[in-house]
């Protein structure tokens, strides 16, 4: 049995991943990430992984309007730690396949072997139109085309001395890109559709999938699994995941019930508006909305005891190899959650290992 991975998704903008006023407030700074990522690493958990945010939602939370560019971040946090793999995100759309292969095997010599490469080709229009960045005509399977392109162009510079390519959206010309990296770089990507499903098993080494039950997240995991399989490829697959714990069920509910209090409606719908959907359609959408869209991912609330059991509830009913974690207050819940749940879910793979 593969040991599973457990990591955390930094907080690398203003409030990390709850959209509420009454949430705690990480402050998207570097010394806030640092920490973070310290604490992961001494909690045991295996890996850190921060995303790239150009423009924020607003809102009366300014909800991800500060933020830091994740590979430099990333650099300084593998000189900070010594174990946790050191995953990076890079926007396909913004940076030359050239640049980036040099900047991960930056990131490569720094973390000493630790480097990642999440690879995302940019959902949110308004990121991309302030830099004259955003094709409107372009279709999601033409991204997934450029994506696809890009990394093929990175994986060859990372390989080969010299790289010439004319391709549908870049251009290589007898490139160099010594020197190449002394451990290559992960390369993690996220998707549903067929085309991403399609790249993460060709491409990728973790795909990180969603579901809106557990049966379509299993069905994602075993699609991947299995389409790489039949490509002689192994590519771990993994969800995400918000934990909210405390002593006991009861204080865990109170505070999701504090974070649901405050949720900034106006930042979710600027979110959905940016991701294309018409303002009068997102602004009807809080007719509708409860105080739980202030998380933006699943969430388990719960002792430590309940946290355990739905971590592994998830992980072997969807048939993962990990989970991406998110906390409300990185810095409070990451000490508890390495010494009350995460021993007892290493435990248990090793007596599932034996048995």
């Amino acid at each position: 049995m593969t040991p599973r991975e457990y990591g955390i998704f930094l907080p690398i903008g203003n409030g990390g991943w709850l959209v509420s006023t009454t949430a705690p407030h990480p402050d998207g700074s570097y010394e806030y990430n640092r920490k973070a990522s310290i604490l992961a690493e001494e909690a045991g958990l295996d890996f850190v992984m921060a995303m790239a945010k150009w423009r924020g939602f607003g809102g009366s939370t300014d909800h991800w309007g500060r933020s830091l560019e994740s590979m430099t971040m990333m650099a300084g946090i593998a000189e900070a730690t010594e174990r946790v793999k050191i995953w990076a995100t890079v926007h396909a759309n913004v940076h030359n396949p050239a640049i980036a292969a040099k900047m991960f095997v930056t990131l490569d010599q720094i973390s000493n072997g630790r480097a990642g490469m999440n690879i995302v080709s940019g959902s949110y229009a308004d990121e991309f139109e302030q830099m004259g960045l955003w094709d409107a005509d372009m279709s999601k399977e033409a991204r997934y085309r450029m994506v696809d392109e890009w990394t093929d162009a990175v994986t060859r510079l990372w390989t080969e001395d010299s790289v010439t390519l004319d391709g549908e959206f870049f251009t290589l010309k007898d490139a160099e890109s010594r020197p190449h990296p002394r451990v290559r770089p992960t390369v993690i990507s996220a998707g549903r559709s067929p085309a991403g499903q399609d790249f993460q098993a060709r491409r990728s080494d973790g795909a990180f999938l969603s579901g809106d039950t557990m049966e379509e997240l299993r069905d994602a995991s075993r699609n991947v699994h299995d389409r790489s399989a039949a490509l002689g490829r192994q590519v771990k697959t993994y969800a995400m995941l918000t934990v909210v714990m405390d002593e006991t069920d009861a204080l865990a509910q109170k505070r999701v019930d504090v974070i649901s209090e405050g949720v900034d409606l106006e930042a979710l719908v600027n979110m959905r508006v940016s991701w294309g959907m018409p303002r009068d359609r997102a602004s009807s959408w809080t007719e509708s909305a409860s105080g739980k869209d202030a998380f933006q991912t699943p969430y388990v609330v719960g002792s430590p005891d309940s946290v355990q059991s739905h971590i592994n509830a998830v992980v072997e009913g969807a048939e993962l190899d990990g989970l991406m974690l998110i906390f409300p207050d990185y810095h409070a819940d990451l000490p508890a959650f390495g010494e009350t749940v995460l021993p007892g879910l290493r435990a248990q793979e090793s007596t599932a290992a034996i048995s």
